[in-house]
C-alpha cells in the first residue's frame, strides 16, 4: 500500500509544459531554458516573473529603450531579433519553481525548430539548462550548446550589468 501511495504523489507533481515555442524561419539563435516557473506557467509566457531579468538583459543586449512588456509585445521582439524560445523539458515532476527539485524529465523535441529555423547557435539560460540539455538533447541534436548565466532573480551573484555583458555575444548570431 505505502508504494501505491509513492506512486500517486508522484504522478501529481508531474507538470506538462503548455507554453508553445516561439521561432519562425528567420530565427537564428535558440535560447533554452529549463522549464517554466510557476508564474510563467500561470501566465503562459516565457519569464513572466517581474524579478527575472530576461527581457530586461534582450532589451539591453539589443540597445532597446524599452523593455517589452506585453506578450505580444516579447513575442515580437523575438521574432524581430532572430530568436527562438522553448525549454528542454516537455514534463518533469517539480516543486514550485525550484530547479533543483526537478526529477523524472521528459525532454522537449527540437526538431520542429531545427528544421525550420537556420538556428546558427544554441544558447541555455542557466546551468540546469545547459547540464539538462547535455543529457538529454546534445546527443540527439549533434550541436553544441554555450551555457549562459541564469537571468532568474535566484542568481544573485550576476548583476544585471554582468548579465548584459556576458549575454552579449548573442547578438553575434543574429545579424
Amino acid at each position: 500500500m505505502l508504494s501505491g501511495t509513492r506512486l500517486e504523489q508522484t504522478e501529481e507533481n508531474r507538470i506538462r509544459h503548455e507554453i508553445p515555442p516561439i521561432y519562425d524561419e528567420n530565427s537564428r539563435i535558440l535560447i533554452l531554458g529549463s522549464f517554466p516557473s510557476v508564474k510563467s506557467r500561470e501566465g503562459q509566457f516565457f519569464y513572466h516573473h517581474p524579478q527575472n531579468r530576461f527581457w530586461k538583459v534582450l532589451a539591453a543586449v539589443f540597445e532597446k529603450e524599452t523593455v517589452p512588456s506585453s506578450i505580444e509585445e516579447k513575442r515580437e521582439f523575438l521574432l524581430t531579433h532572430g530568436i527562438a524560445l522553448w525549454d528542454v523539458i516537455a514534463s518533469c515532476e517539480i516543486r514550485g519553481s525550484s530547479d533543483s527539485s526537478i526529477k523524472n524529465v521528459i525532454p522537449n523535441d527540437l526538431t520542429p525548430i531545427l528544421e525550420k529555423a537556420d538556428i546558427r547557435r544554441i544558447f541555455c539560460n542557466g546551468g540546469t539548462s545547459y547540464k539538462l540539455y547535455e543529457k538529454y538533447l546534445r546527443g540527439v541534436t549533434g550541436r553544441e550548446a554555450v551555457k549562459l548565466p541564469s537571468t532568474s532573480p535566484a542568481n544573485a551573484a550576476c548583476s544585471l550589468e554582468k548579465l548584459v555583458l556576458l549575454w552579449n555575444k548573442i547578438g553575434l548570431f543574429v545579424e
